[in-house]
């Protein structure tokens, strides 16, 4: 089984997407850049072993990082 290993900042960053904030919404929220949100998301994405934001939550249904 793969391991996952996901900084809590990314997990937030999952968590904000998986709620339908955009981008510059996630900064906001978080208090960091545009850019450093645009990192987090390419991280996941690689991370994840996803193409798309789709994939993104999925995985993170599937692995418990995210719940109803």
């Amino acid at each position: 089984m793969k391991t996952y290993l996901l900084t809590q900042r990314e997990k937030q960053v999952l968590e904000l997407i998986s709620r339908e904030f955009q981008t510059h919404q996630i900064a906001s929220e978080l208090y960091i850049s545009f850019h450093t949100v645009k990192t987090h998301r390419k991280n996941l994405l690689q991370k994840l072993g996803v193409t798309n934001v789709a994939g993104m939550i999925r995985k993170g249904f599937e692995l418990n990082i995210l719940r109803l």
